[in-house]
C-alpha cells in the first residue's frame, strides 16, 4: 500500500510522504488566498471558501485566519461559522452539520501520532474522521480530538479539550470535557 492508502484506510501513515504532502501543500495555498482577502468582500471569500473545502451549504462565514491539512475533506452544512484563527487539520474527514458556530482559536484535529518515540521518529501518523452535529456552538479555544462524534444541539464550553463523544442535547466543558447538563432542543419539528 502506498503512504496515502495507508492514510485513507485508517492504517498508520509516514505525513512525510510526498502524496500526503502535497495534499497539504495546496490546502497552504488555499488558506493563504482566504485568509488575504478583505472580510468585507463576502462574496470573493464564499469563492473561496467554496474552493477550499469539499462541500459547503448555504451562507458560510470563516473568518481569518483558518488553517486546514487539505480542506477538501471538510464538509460543512448551511450557515457554517468559523471565527478568528481556526484550524482544522483534516487528514480524514471532518463532517459538520447546519447552524454551527465555531469560537476563536478552535482546533479540530483528526491526526495523533503514536506514543513510541520510535514511531514518532518514523514520521508516523493515524487519523480518524470527526463528525459534529447541527446546531453546534463550539467555544473559543476548544481543542476536538480525532474519532470524536459531537452530537446535535450542544454547546462546547471555552478551552474544552472533547476526548469522547458527545451525546445530542447538552453542553460539555473541562478538561476533559464531561457533560455539565442537559439542554432544550427547541427547533426540533
Amino acid at each position: 500500500m502506498t503512504e496515502l492508502e495507508k492514510l485513507e484506510a485508517g492504517l498508520p501513515y509516514c505525513f512525510r510522504d510526498p502524496q500526503v504532502d502535497s495534499r497539504k501543500l495546496q490546502a497552504v495555498q488555499g488558506c493563504q488566498r482566504l485568509n488575504a482577502l478583505s472580510v468585507l468582500d463576502i462574496q470573493a471569500r464564499e469563492e473561496a471558501i467554496r474552493d477550499l473545502l469539499g462541500a459547503v451549504g448555504k451562507n458560510p462565514t470563516i473568518l481569518p485566519v483558518f488553517n486546514c491539512d487539505y480542506g477538501k475533506n471538510i464538509r460543512v452544512g448551511d450557515y457554517f461559522l468559523a471565527n478568528y484563527n481556526v484550524t482544522i487539520l483534516d487528514i480524514m474527514p471532518v463532517t459538520i452539520g447546519n447552524h454551527v458556530m465555531i469560537g476563536p482559536n478552535t482546533l479540530i484535529t483528526t491526526v495523533g501520532h503514536p506514543l513510541s518515540p520510535q514511531g514518532r521518529r518514523k514520521s508516523l501518523g493515524i487519523a480518524q474522521p470527526v463528525r459534529i452535529g447541527s446546531d453546534v456552538w463550539i467555544g473559543g479555544n476548544v481543542t476536538i480530538l480525532p474519532g470524536v462524534t459531537i452530537g446535535n444541539n450542544v454547546v462546547v464550553a471555552a478551552g474544552a479539550v472533547v476526548t469522547k463523544d458527545i451525546a445530542d442535547n447538552c453542553v460539555v466543558g473541562g478538561v476533559p470535557a464531561k457533560m455539565l447538563k442537559t439542554i432544550e432542543n427547541d427547533v426540533e419539528a
